[in-house]
């Protein structure tokens, strides 16, 4: 099928007449896989093996089905009614969370429990009323190694769901089975590091048996876990693990945990930063660069642009609009021009967002007041920018003109990222533990990328290693779901995100030239320690009948 080349995994139809919901942890199944069933049909062991896939969801829907960068300090949502004001405005609750995962997660890890419970005989299913002896032995054969490979990729999925519950929840039940209707479902919590433990084993115990490029493999079914996905998992894992939030006396042995990890994956040297970094974001280019580890396959659609063109453009709506605290983090290459705040500026700020004056999508972009994309207009960006990462330019949506679109879920520039905050905690900036890149390198080599070629950082010492590292993160990240968590695990959120939002306005001059004033937006609101875990869904602890115990202060 042709469109089995962008995401094959979200075509599995089968899967939702074979899974059953359920009460308590919603975890259990009441369906079987038997030799009967699959001597019928062949493809029933892979609807079970891809059913883990068809609860991965893309950050382009995180929250009003559209980016979560609004509950950060990167940007505001146009839409006063936005659930986004909840987090910012510290409502929200054990009864009411909009980003609540919980129940999903729990039925994504149920499905790869019951697959690779139910599938460790794959190979006498798969033989079954088969001849594996003549002309089809070897589609047999490859049968056999593809429900290998999905047992594996079952172990990682199962892992990557795990590691989203930790990193909001903290420490969840470690449900390792499937659980049957007679089980008991009223199951502690486990703790954040046994999760990540449980992560880290699962994904050491497979990652040396999967597939390393579908796309060369057979690309219909590029998007599945590939080894380097199954590392960067890990990655991740490890350096939230040793992050503040979870390592409170700065046990140095987690950083060199994930300084390690993030080398094994930069050590498969399958990986390489993309040369246009706007590009990266858009179309396929974002399935074929060399940077991408692993995306999440959409399709063609124009859901992100009608959300998040300016108003001013036929069909835009405004959407998810970045702040000025955000542009103002953009670092100078040159002496600041106090009549173009934008000029002499890092170049992945006109990349990544929308400014006055800009040209975009064949018009000037008009956001002084009086103009077309101004503040004071209904439904224009109350931050006076709007949003460019991810956006195909030039999409005609008056005619629903579409295109391609995938969600990177993790990319190289990121694990360069990890490595060099977990490789400065643990070593220091300039020492590369003999695996040949320092910190420092690693850092500098995510600035230096063709397009972008920004200096290197200047940093003394460790300290202000970090803090660059950090203000890079917030860069080359932006809104790619990574700052609010960034914030949370670094224990900084209670400084900056109870800073006031702020945006701009421009004025124009009796000259066409443009002057600029910051104001604020709106009063943020986060409440330490309190929100840096989310709170366990109410539902849950009232199920446990005291068991299962709530997150502090919720």
């Amino acid at each position: 099928m042709k469109m089995k080349k962008y995401f094959p995994l979200i075509y599995i139809i089968t899967i939702g007449l074979l899974i059953t919901s359920c009460n308590k942890l919603d975890t259990k199944i009441d369906t079987s896989l038997t030799d009967k069933n699959v001597a019928t049909n062949y493809n029933t062991i892979w609807s079970f093996g891809y059913a883990p896939y068809t609860y991965l969801t893309s950050g382009f829907y995180s929250i009003d089905n559209n980016l979560f960068a609004a509950v950060s300090d990167e940007a505001e949502q146009t839409a006063s009614t936005s659930n986004t004001q909840l987090f910012n405005q510290g409502s929200w609750n054990a009864y009411n969370n909009p980003d609540n995962v919980y129940s999903h997660h729990y039925k994504a890890i149920r499905a790869a429990n019951y697959f690779l419970e139910n599938s460790t005989n794959y190979k006498s299913f798969l033989a079954l009323n088969r001849d594996t002896i003549s002309d089809r032995q070897r589609q047999y054969k490859l049968d056999v190694q593809d429900v290998a490979w999905l047992r594996n990729e079952s172990h990682v999925l199962r892992a990557y769901y795990y590691f989203d519950l930790a990193k909001r929840y903290g420490g969840v039940p470690l449900v390792k089975k499937t659980l049957l209707p007679t089980d008991n479902t009223d199951l502690p919590r486990a703790n954040f590091d046994d999760i990540i433990n449980y992560v880290v084993s699962e994904i050491d115990a497979v990652k040396d048996s999967l597939q390393v490029d579908w796309k060369s493999f057979d690309v219909s079914k590029d998007g599945r876990i590939t080894k380097g996905a199954a590392l960067a998992i890990k990655s991740r894992a490890l350096l939230y693990a040793a992050s503040p939030l979870h390592n409170p006396t700065n046990d140095v042995t987690k950083w060199q945990k994930a300084a390690s990890a993030a080398h094994d994956v930069i050590a498969l040297n399958q990986y390489s930063l993309a040369n246009n970094y706007q590009n990266l974001f858009i179309i396929d280019n974002t399935v074929l660069s060399p940077e991408t580890i692993w995306a999440i396959r959409i399709g063609a659609s124009n859901d992100l642009e009608k959300k998040n063109y300016p108003i001013g453009t036929p069909g835009g709506s405004s959407g998810v609009t970045p702040s000025q605290n955000l542009v103002s983090a953009y670092e100078y290459t040159g002496i600041p021009d106090p009549a173009n705040p934008y000029t002499n500026r890092d170049p992945r700020l006109g990349f990544s967002i929308v400014k006055n004056n800009d040209s975009w999508n064949g018009r000037t972009i008009q956001t002084w007041i009086g103009g077309t994309d101004a503040w004071d207009k209904t439904n224009t960006s109350k931050t006076g920018y709007y949003l460019k990462k991810f956006l195909n330019t030039n999409l005609n949506l008056v005619n629903n003109q579409s295109n391609l679109r995938s969600w990177i879920v993790f990319r190289y520039g990121e694990i360069l990222l990890n490595y060099a905050e977990a490789m400065n905690e643990a070593y220091g900036p300039d020492n590369d533990n003999g695996w040949g890149m320092t910190a420092r390198q690693a850092i500098n080599a995510v600035r230096n990328r063709t397009g972008v070629a920004m200096p290197a950082v200047i940093a003394a010492n460790q300290t202000e290693l970090r803090d660059k590292i950090k203000l890079e993160r917030r860069i080359e990240l932006a809104f790619e779901d990574h700052r609010y968590w960034d914030l949370l695990r670094w224990k900084d959120a209670e400084n900056v995100l109870n800073q006031p939002l702020k945006g701009v306005k421009a004025t124009k001059n009796a000259d066409n030239s443009f002057s600029y004033s910051e104001y604020t937006v709106e009063k943020r609101v986060f409440i330490a320690p309190k929100m840096y875990y989310y709170p366990i869904p109410q539902t849950e602890i009232s199920k446990s009948k005291g068991i299962m115990k709530q997150n502090p202060e919720w």
